[in-house]
């Protein structure tokens, strides 16, 4: 069973900034391995995520605000979040696509919340 493993959120100010961790138990090379949030009421949206060519999506609300990396090694994945607005709050899940029974199966964490004060 794979785990994934989110850590990092808290309580900022508007315009503070927060690194969130993702540990997976198993290898992210090579695969898609990313950050998504769901505010109350609202369904779960993309915020940004390595594709399995290693390229980049990010949602155009914090492009320019939130960078997303990776360490292989560690298979682990960080979102480096600046410049933080209240509209950010959510809770923050992250999500990996691993190959399994023939095809692509993802896993998801239990989350963790970020609340920015205005």
């Amino acid at each position: 069973q794979v785990q994934v493993a989110e850590s990092g959120g808290g309580v900022v100010p508007a315009g503070g900034s927060l690194t969130l961790s993702c540990v997976v138990s198993a290898s992210i090379t090579k695969n898609r391995v990313g950050w998504y949030r769901q505010a109350p009421g609202q369904l779960r949206e993309l915020v940004a995520e390595f594709t399995s060519d290693a390229s980049i999506d990010y949602a155009d609300s914090v492009k320019g605000r939130f960078t997303l990396s990776k360490d292989n090694d560690k298979n682990t994945v960080y979102l480096q979040m600046n410049n933080l607005k209240p509209e950010d709050t959510a809770g923050y899940y992250c999500h990996v696509a691993l190959p399994a029974w023939g095809g692509v199966h993802g896993y998801w964490g239990l989350g963790t919340q970020v609340t920015v004060s205005s």
